[in-house]
């Protein structure tokens, strides 16, 4: 029942910095342009993608020093889904840790710097994320190559 603009105030809650809340929102904003059109709509309306861009905006104005993703491109059209890990990335040169589990393994594995494989529970795999791209046993069972 919360306008956009609403629920990036509500995820500065424990934050006291006013002047720097109102630059992270511009900066939400020029990272998804989307939102600041929507900026007075309610956040229940906007498409699937739209909310997923709402959710890393919350999850940035919180003053995050990481980020846990579950999924950021589940039912994404591929140019949004793209869209979303170019926005990722830039938080990321902004100094947050971005933990992000993820089955799309090839756009993971491209985005990430290091990353861990898990099979029923297991973790099977680790490395530095080329590494893992061109490991033939991870190409074979995860790339569909």
């Amino acid at each position: 029942n919360l306008t956009v603009t609403e629920n990036l105030i509500l995820a500065c809650f424990a934050r006291k910095d006013t002047d720097q809340i109102n630059k992270d929102r511009k900066w939400v904003f020029d990272l998804f342009p989307r939102l600041e059109e929507r900026k007075d709509q309610l956040a229940g309306t906007l498409s699937g993608g739209e909310q997923q861009m709402l959710s890393v905006g919350r999850g940035y104005m919180s003053g995050r020093k990481i980020m846990l993703l579950d999924e950021p491109s589940m039912g994404l059209a591929p140019l949004l889904m793209m869209e979303m890990f170019d926005a990722l990335k830039e938080i990321n040169k902004l100094g947050t840790t971005i933990l992000l589990v993820e089955q799309n393994a090839r756009l993971a594995l491209k985005f990430a710097q290091r990353g861990y494989v898990i099979e029923n529970g297991y973790l099977v795999l680790k490395g530095q994320s080329d590494e893992l791209l061109n490991n033939p046993d991870v190409k074979k069972a995860y790339l569909g190559a």
